[in-house]
């Protein structure tokens, strides 16, 4: 299931550079605020899944830049699982500037399931597999 989160974020004047622009290694962190926000959406946290022993770290990530974000600027991140796999998953995401109504950034971030004994990757428990499924209109979101 593709239900999609957002997550409004408004840039703050540290989070840009000196053109004016927003930093673009700041993308990476407002994808996890809307990561973290789509896990709420369907009722767990990343705290929640390392308590039941998993960790879920970014193996790979991508960004692709089209059009600009400054100090002030509200954006919505959008966010929403495109594959799952064996002991993988993708996250995909679109940078929205609210002003303009333009998509300003799209990327994706894969992740793995990780045992925190072993340190390597593990098949996705079947916990969170149901967990991953969930339609977040079904689910009170955590705050």
């Amino acid at each position: 299931m593709n239900v999609v989160t957002e997550e409004r974020i408004r840039v703050r004047y540290g989070e840009t550079d000196q053109m004016g622009h927003a930093y673009y290694a700041n993308y990476l962190y407002w994808f996890e605020q809307a990561r973290g926000a789509w896990c709420r959406d369907r009722g767990f946290t990343y705290k929640s899944l390392e308590q039941q022993g998993v960790l879920l770290p970014v193996v790979e990530a991508h960004l692709r830049y089209m059009g600009e974000v400054k100090y002030d600027d509200w954006i919505t991140v959008r966010v929403w699982v495109n594959e799952i796999k064996r002991s993988a998953m993708k996250f995909e995401y679109e940078v929205v500037n609210e002003s303009s109504g333009a998509t300003v950034t799209e990327g994706y971030t894969w992740h793995v399931t990780m045992s925190p004994e072993t340190r390597k990757a593990m098949t996705i428990p079947p916990f969170m597999k149901e967990m991953l499924e969930r339609n977040p209109n079904e689910f009170e979101r955590l705050i």
